[in-house]
């Protein structure tokens, strides 16, 4: 009987030691930066500015105020692919100049980011904003106020096109906010890409664009040759 609880103590006590040594495999495991590849999903061919200036012209002319804006209304940052990295998580390995560091669970942690709208290069992850080029609150007053809550969700998280997020310096996101280009634009170096941008992402998501703004585009993209932005398509 003495001998059968002696293996009974050591059976239970190797158990406990088990079970102590998987927690602390897991807790060293999400703890432990995991290394990815940026991916080149987002190189774009050079195309004629031409061609998103007749873009432009195709857009309706809605300069109506339309109120009611919320963000929660735009649900983000999502995990589509169910890999565990988010939306933003995503686009910062995309747009990372170098390989990016991260957690298990998809936080990233390093990389090497150039922001166009401040000509800065930056390296640490917290330090970076991903913009939604055209706002989620531009978005909103130029059509979104008329969409389905999946729409809307969609178009915050849209990895189909890769104009539509950009990795950029927080400061100048907070500084460029939810203006058309009619109020703000990047550098001049960035601005024909810029303007290109948002006229793809305005017309793959039929949104409408206002006098004054249609003008600032009109004047950008006519002093323009090529840009390296995508043609889109329809979302």
């Amino acid at each position: 009987m003495l001998f059968t609880k002696h293996w009974v103590k050591i059976a239970v006590a190797a158990v406990a030691l088990i079970i102590a040594l998987s927690f602390v495999l897991a807790t060293m495991a999400s703890a432990t930066p995991r290394t990815v590849a940026p991916e080149a999903v987002r190189i774009s061919q050079s195309v004629p500015a031409s061609r998103f200036s007749a873009l432009l012209a195709s857009l309706r002319t809605d300069n109506a105020s339309h109120t009611g804006y919320l963000r929660k209304l735009f649900h983000h940052w999502i995990d589509a692919d169910s890999d565990r990295c988010s939306t933003r998580a995503e686009v910062l390995i995309a747009e990372s100049k170098v390989r990016t560091t991260q957690t298990i669970t998809c936080k990233v942690l390093t990389g090497k980011w150039y922001s166009p709208y401040d000509n800065r290069t930056v390296t640490q992850a917290t330090l970076v904003d991903i913009d939604h080029v055209v706002a989620l609150a531009e978005a909103w007053r130029s059509g979104a106020y008329n969409w389905t809550y999946s729409r809307r969700e969609q178009f915050a998280n849209d990895l189909g096109y890769g104009p539509s997020l950009i990795a950029v310096t927080a400061s100048s996101n907070n500084n460029k906010s939810d203006k058309d280009p009619a109020i703000w634009l990047p550098p001049t170096s960035y601005r024909c890409t810029y303007a290109a941008s948002w006229v793809g992402i305005k017309w793959r998501w039929n949104l409408a664009v206002d006098s004054r703004e249609r003008t600032a585009l009109k004047n950008i993209l006519s002093r323009c040759g090529a840009v390296s932005v995508a043609l889109p398509r329809r979302a």
